[in-house]
């Protein structure tokens, strides 16, 4: 079959701005809410005001009587959730599972959703929301991590992992031991949640949804409520940001689609700010140690890496995130352990960079705080213990430039101006350093199913499944196909989140420009083929369309194609790496961060679109230097309630926190992963930043911060 491995992007598509730009910034671009449907409600849920116990009273009369009320929905009067029904007790102890809306009458942490308003305004409902008062029987209640937890606590997530000898980085001659905290993190896209819920009969349902994949969303709504798959249609065409956020159905969803059975019309649900807090899921709380030594020329002997994450009391949540140190680097031992923290908290979920991200700040200044004690520099260390083949199966690499990405950003960035000696420049009053980290994500490539339409008119429709949460999906595909047809881009559409279209797996892990674009290229290689054979006598690599269609009295032409992994996945680590480089300043009276300067590196195959590339690595900067210095849920633990719940208070980077950041790419594709050569960036684009900020804060002040965020009080 043919490929684009060895096929240059053509100059004309170079520069090939979003497909959907002008669309998203015109308005013209739908989002979930504002999909207005006739004789539409407008559904506000109640949280509950304590963090555990469970409900004594509950009070609904005023809100009931309140102008424009359709129906108040508690866990006495909610219609049951078929899949929320327990087919078995549960075992004595046992987690009871991600939460049930209007289930019973407990409550497992703060904001617990205790009721929901359907009136026919959203300011009716939000009112009468207001007006519904409840009485708790109160539990003490536990939402703060404790100060020691090296002892263990929790549930274990799986077994600990030892490669060689158990913590053998005790026998180095040269070795360090030290703790890493990063706060929970929160999901706060600019689009809050919401969902529109209409059914259009008792077992039909429709819904417009903030979703990162469609066909997954239409399987879990329908397995909650007893329906048939095809029955339930899901719409999400535009999402305005979600980083892992809307990889599940969380309640709310629920509590929409009851409410619209109840008042037998349409149902929108917003979520506040407030809400996407404590409804959503968030990047857990997690306490890291690490324990690394080598021979005195810098080679590692062992790594310890041991990790505590948050969950929830009702339902657990684990990343990973010590799975970094077993194959970032060669280490003949290695010793992971990991546990979790259960707390009257709601439950975390993905975000960008899951558990890679979490991982790579400890390991990535720990071998930068190992790099000090050798007297060796940064990028030296890595490359003594590059790793050639995969240290944790011993398969060979499907691709990896990680040492062309080093010395790539060192350039750009200057690091040879770095100085060795901490805390030792100043420039105009500011001291200033250097610092560096690197990533790594598995790079994945799942089942997809894609339509190609050729049409009369010589323009192409391409159909598949696939949620864009803003990477620019769109803008690869119809670069994808464009290449493979020898067509304009412009004469391209690209149908996607319609859980209608053929199937497409979840925008998540990096795997959609893999997975989906190989399943673009595969039935547009197809289709190419059926215009070929029209044409006869062995057709021509560059077929008219339009004239073969007339030719032959059709209108359109088209194929669906199922596109999945070959034995070389198998065969074959696949990773996708980066390297982020940072200079900071540090204001030495004030404690005040700036970063001056970024430079970040993928090694992620073949780029498909340059811009949305691009967009891509900066958004991930951006993303980890909120990570390192200002990002943080913070919980009033008298209380277990968030007091920064809004974006007053939880800050995150603004324009003038973030200068230029120059994005570089390896741009040589992978020859086994795929067809088209491309391997994930989302998540590298993040990994290792934080890292590299809290390295370049070590390098220019020689005070090291192991607790996230790097805020001016810990510097002072």
């Amino acid at each position: 079959m043919e490929t684009l491995l060895n096929k240059p992007i053509p100059t004309s598509a170079d520069g090939l701005s979003r497909v959907d730009g002008r669309a998203k910034v015109t308005g013209a671009a739908k989002y979930s809410a504002e999909y207005n449907q006739p004789n539409m409600a407008y559904a506000v849920l109640v949280g509950s005001t304590i963090t555990k116990g469970t409900i004594a009273t509950i009070d609904t009369k005023a809100a009931l009587k309140a102008p424009g009320v359709l129906t108040l929905l508690t866990y006495l009067n909610a219609p049951k959730v078929p899949g929320h029904v327990a087919t078995k007790p549960q075992k004595p102890g046992a987690k009871s599972g991600p939460l049930k809306i209007f289930y019973d009458n407990k409550i497992l942490y703060n904001g617990h959703p205790i009721a929901m308003v359907v009136a026919d305004t959203f300011e009716r409902a939000q009112y009468a929301a207001s007006l519904v008062k409840a009485t708790y029987n109160k539990q003490a209640h536990d939402t703060k991590p404790p100060k020691d937890l090296s002892r263990g606590v929790g549930a274990w997530d799986g077994k600990d992992f030892t490669r060689g000898t158990v913590d053998a980085w005790k026998t180095a001659p040269v070795k360090l031991e030290q703790e890493y905290t990063h706060p929970s993190e929160i999901h706060n896209p600019m689009e809050l949640h919401a969902i529109i819920a209409r059914w259009d009969a008792p077992d039909k349902l429709t819904v417009w949804d903030k979703t990162q994949g469609v066909r997954a969303t239409r399987g879990d709504i329908a397995k909650a409520f007893n329906l048939k798959a095809e029955n339930v249609q899901v719409n999400s065409q535009f999402v305005g940001g979600a980083f892992g956020s809307a990889l599940q159905v969380w309640p709310h969803e629920v509590a929409a689609i009851l409410g619209a059975k109840v008042v037998k019309r349409p149902v929108k649900l917003v979520l506040s700010r407030p809400d996407m807090f404590t409804s959503v899921g968030y990047r857990p709380y997690t306490w890291q140690k690490i324990g690394i030594g080598a021979t005195a020329d810098g080679k590692l002997v062992g790594i310890t890496h041991e990790a505590v994450g948050q969950t929830s009391s009702f339902e657990d949540f684990a990343e990973g995130p010590i799975n970094t140190s077993k194959g970032l680097y060669v280490s003949p031992n290695v010793t992971t352990r990991y546990k979790l923290l259960s707390l009257d908290v709601n439950t975390p979920t993905w975000m960008r960079g899951p558990g890679e991200a979490t991982g790579a700040f400890a390991l990535e200044s720990a071998l930068d705080e190992l790099s000090y004690a050798l007297k060796m520099d940064p990028i030296d260390l890595r490359m003594k213990n590059y790793a050639k083949v995969d240290p944790d199966n011993g398969k060979e690499y499907s691709s990896k430039y990680l040492d062309e990405a080093y010395a790539m950003g060192a350039k750009q960035i200057g690091w040879d101006k770095r100085k060795a000696d901490a805390g030792s420049v100043m420039e105009n009053g500011w001291l200033a350093g250097y610092g560096m980290a690197g990533g790594m994500f598995g790079a994945y490539r799942d089942n997809t199913v894609a339509k190609a339409i050729m049409k009369a008119d010589g323009t192409l429709t391409v159909q598949t499944a696939v949620s864009d949460i803003g990477p620019g999906t769109g803008t690869a595909m119809v670069l994808i196909a464009a290449k493979v047809m020898g067509i304009d881009p412009g004469k391209i559409k690209f149908d996607m989140g319609d859980s209608a279209l053929p199937f497409a797996p979840m925008q998540g892990g990096s795997a959609t420009t893999s997975a989906v674009g190989s399943a673009v290229n595969d039935a547009c290689v197809v289709l190419k083929e059926k215009f070929q054979k029209l044409m006869g006598n062995g057709g021509t690599d560059k077929p008219d369309y339009v004239k073969i269609l007339k030719d032959n009295n059709l209108t359109e032409l088209e194929t669906v194609t199922r596109s999945q992994p070959g034995p070389d996945n198998e065969k074959y680590s696949m990773q996708s790496w980066s390297v982020h480089f940072v200079k900071v300043l540090v204001h030495p009276a004030t404690g005040v961060v700036k970063i001056d300067k970024v430079a970040c590196v993928a090694d992620s195959g073949k780029i498909i679109s340059p811009k949305t590339a691009r967009s891509q690595v900066v958004g991930g900067a951006i993303g980890g230097i909120g990570m390192a210095l200002m990002e943080e849920g913070i919980i009033d633990h008298r209380y277990g309630r968030y007091v920064n719940n809004n974006f007053g208070d939880y800050h995150v980077p603004v324009n003038a926190d973030i200068p230029q950041i120059d994005a570089l790419f390896i741009d040589k594709p992978d020859p086994y992963i795929n067809p088209i050569g491309a391997k994930g960036m989302g998540e590298i684009a993040l990994i290792g930043m934080a890292a590299a900020v809290a390295n370049a804060v070590y390098n220019a002040t020689g005070k090291r911060v192991r607790d996230l965020p790097i805020t001016p009080d810990k510097l002072i």
